[in-house]
């Protein structure tokens, strides 16, 4: 992330605030323009590929825009983007924290401290953010591909998960989620931050000089792609046991991850796989090339 020199000129994390306003700002952005990529990936995850004519994310945004309105393919966005701000919020607040704590004397973090620093962020970001609002995101989805969808948007559907099932009902999922994140955030912040000091360490002249909105822009892209092959496994198990039948068809994570080898073959866990790579190519350049530009404003 972003840091600040000090006055013997050891760069350090951003203070608390600036983490938590500016990594919220940045994960709201970034999820209202990549929104129809997640939509699709969600689509995908739910149906089974007998019934989907095409696989392809562009083809199944723009027949479902035909379809059933381009209403629909936004289904569950305002979700996301609530969500995505007050996890993007914690996740650059928890990482910057743990960054500061696990930095050695130059504030420079090694690998291996990167991603245990995305580990810690990716738990809290969990369970304080990202499950309740993925749980209601992929209900509404489903929902609203049923033949008479219950659910009139964020507020409705979150009070009637509530009513219906308690607290409970949204945060089904918990663990594949916390598992997913954990794992997402350690890969994604992890080779963010080791990717970003390489290429720091490139100028001779000035090894702590802010990357360019360019650079910053393809260093987030790329881990991004790192992201999506390492985790795709844990996101597909998120989405089936958030889906409305979860509790039919499924007694855990693990009777879920056995069921979907056995009956669906090991490529199901790669369900998806498309829009994800689109989404967070996109995302993960935009979330961080705006972070790092409101964190030099503030």
């Amino acid at each position: 992330m972003t840091t600040v020199a000090t006055k013997d000129n050891n760069p350090q994390p951003p203070p608390p605030w600036k983490s938590l306003v500016a990594g919220g700002i940045a994960g709201g952005v970034e999820a209202g323009i990549t929104y129809p990529f997640e939509f699709a990936k969600t689509r995908l995850q739910l149906v089974d590929k007998s019934k989907v004519a095409s696989r392809n994310p562009i083809s199944l945004v723009l027949r479902v825009a035909r379809e059933e309105g381009i209403k629909t393919v936004y289904t569950g966005c305002s979700t996301l983007v609530i969500g995505c701000t007050a996890k993007a919020a914690v996740r650059f607040l928890g990482f910057d924290s743990l960054k500061n704590l696990l930095s050695d004397d130059n504030g420079k973090l090694s690998g291996a401290r990167g991603v245990l620093a995305g580990l810690g962020a990716g738990v809290l970001e969990s369970v304080f953010a990202l499950t309740p609002f993925e749980t209601i995101k992929t209900a509404l989805i489903d929902d609203a591909q049923r033949p008479n969808p219950r659910y009139r948007g964020f507020v409705h559907g979150t009070y009637t998960l509530v009513k219906e099932g308690g607290v409970g009902a949204i945060y089904k999922g918990l663990v594949p989620v916390t598992l997913r994140q954990s794992s997402n955030a350690a890969v994604r912040m992890g080779s963010y931050s080791f990717l970003k000091q390489k290429v720091q360490a490139m100028n001779n002249d000035d090894p702590n000089k802010p990357l360019s909105g360019a650079t910053t822009f393809l260093v987030g892209a790329i881990a991004g792609i790192i992201t999506v092959y390492t985790t795709m496994p844990l996101d597909t198990l998120k989405t089936r046991m958030q889906s409305l039948e979860s509790k039919k068809e499924y007694r855990n994570t693990l009777h879920c991850a056995q069921r979907l080898l056995t009956e669906e073959g090991v490529r199901t866990f790669w369900k998806g796989t498309t829009p994800r790579l689109g989404r967070l190519v996109l995302s993960g350049g935009i979330i961080f090339t705006i972070y790092e530009k409101i964190i030099a404003i503030l």
